[in-house]
């Protein structure tokens, strides 16, 4: 894997911020955006921009080819059973919301559970506060070990026989952490519950096979995986699917409509009401085929090589505080003493490295750390080394900045 050719397809990287090289490392809020998939969102707008399904035209023929080989693309990556199975949304957030609402308030009612982990990003964990309002149902956490890990004998203890959905993070935003699908998945089905994992932080970085998992729904999106902003998958089990209502209704969705009464599409139209996200879709496939060219074994073992590295390097840093396990994906979350994480993230970007700062949509995991907010480096396919480097480098003259003015 040459990282340096795969860098020069990324037109955004070559560049400088501040007068300095831009070092990017924020991919885990959203990743930067390859040619191939630019030029393919250009090109259906450029040459083939109509509406999909409706038309018997050649424009509206090509663009639901586009639309629907997306599909089949998004199929194959995650090892979904059918296309049927495979729902565009906007992204993770609709994708979540559209099981807590059509799913979740259907088959909830007072003493039932709803299971999460404190390390959720808040688009995990607010649907659910507002569904068990709506269904009297119980929200339970499972606790975290001191490294931010879960251990399955905890998954055991909380979940129970009233539990009805298990909802987590495959890995965590903010500390990196890996959790164990397939077990959490086994005990929540023993207990009778479905599990839904958000998977906003893994699908971009290595192998997912949903079968393997046997997750019942798995949501993730586009755009931090080098696709577009404003595309999203919802992957569902057909048979769980099926006896969903939509949560959208209109155009597109609909088989048949009178005046009173209306019948929908099949699976998975009836979920997608309104003119789809075609440009969108299309461009997501462009990226899906843009990382399979790489490998995402070849993916997966770069970004845990960085990761490695990283926690080596900054480990060296003086008065840096690291959250999170050992074993962790291609991120980093730290704290410098005595400094916010704003100011420093202010102080790296006047050198040209971009970082995330503030509580990364995860607060109940902020005090569960027992901090306001935290910095972040998260990394992709086009990082190297020299930017971990650049970054230990920064991290001491910003450390050295602050001691002079606080001295």
């Amino acid at each position: 894997m040459d990282v340096k050719e795969i860098r020069k397809q990324f037109p955004i990287l070559h560049q400088e911020v501040n007068d300095s090289p831009l070092v990017y490392l924020d991919s885990a809020a959203t990743s930067q955006k390859p040619y191939k998939v630019i030029e393919a969102v250009e090109d259906y707008y450029r040459r083939y921009n109509s509406n999909v399904h409706r038309g018997v035209h050649t424009l509206g023929s090509l663009a639901t080819d586009g639309y629907e080989g997306a599909r089949e693309k998004v199929r194959s990556f995650i090892h979904a059973a059918s296309t049927q199975e495979i729902v565009f949304t906007r992204g993770t957030t609709t994708a979540i919301n559209t099981v807590a609402y059509s799913y979740g308030r259907t088959n909830l009612q007072e003493g039932d559970e709803i299971v999460l982990t404190p390390m959720e990003h808040h688009s995990n964990i607010i649907p659910w506060q507002q569904t068990a309002k709506a269904t009297g149902a119980t929200l339970k956490y499972i606790p975290m070990q001191a490294d931010g890990t879960l251990s399955l004998e905890d998954v055991k203890a909380t979940i129970t026989s009233n539990t009805k959905i298990v909802a987590v993070t495959h890995v965590s935003n903010v500390l990196g952490t890996l959790n164990p699908i397939r077990e959490i998945a086994q005990i929540a089905h023993d207990n009778g519950a479905v599990i839904l994992v958000d998977g906003a932080q893994s699908v971009p970085h290595m192998k997912v096979n949903v079968q393997e998992l046997d997750c019942d729904f798995f949501a993730f999106s586009g755009h931090k995986m080098g696709g577009p902003t404003g595309i999203g998958v919802l992957y569902g089990k057909k048979q769980l699917l099926e006896n969903m209502e939509p949560v959208e209704f209109g155009g597109e969705m609909i088989d048949f409509v009178d005046l009173y009464d209306a019948t929908w599409k099949e699976l998975p139209w009836k979920f997608e009401g309104g003119t789809p996200i075609i440009a969108g879709a299309i461009g997501l496939g462009a990226a899906i085929d843009f990382l399979e060219d790489i490998g995402m074994d070849n993916i997966e073992a770069h970004e845990m090589e960085l990761a490695q590295y990283a926690l080596e390097q900054l480990k060296d840093v003086g008065g840096l505080q690291i959250y999170g396990p050992e074993q962790r994906a291609a991120l980093v979350t730290f704290n410098i003493d005595s400094v916010h994480p704003h100011d420093a993230a202010t102080v790296l970007d006047a050198e040209g490295i971009a970082v995330r700062a503030g509580h990364h949509c995860a607060q109940p995991l902020m005090k569960w750390l027992d901090v306001v907010a935290t910095a972040r480096a998260s990394f992709y396919v086009y990082n190297t080394k020299e930017d971990i480097d650049t970054l230990k480098e920064s991290l001491i003259k910003t450390k050295e900045y602050f001691g002079d003015v606080f001295a």
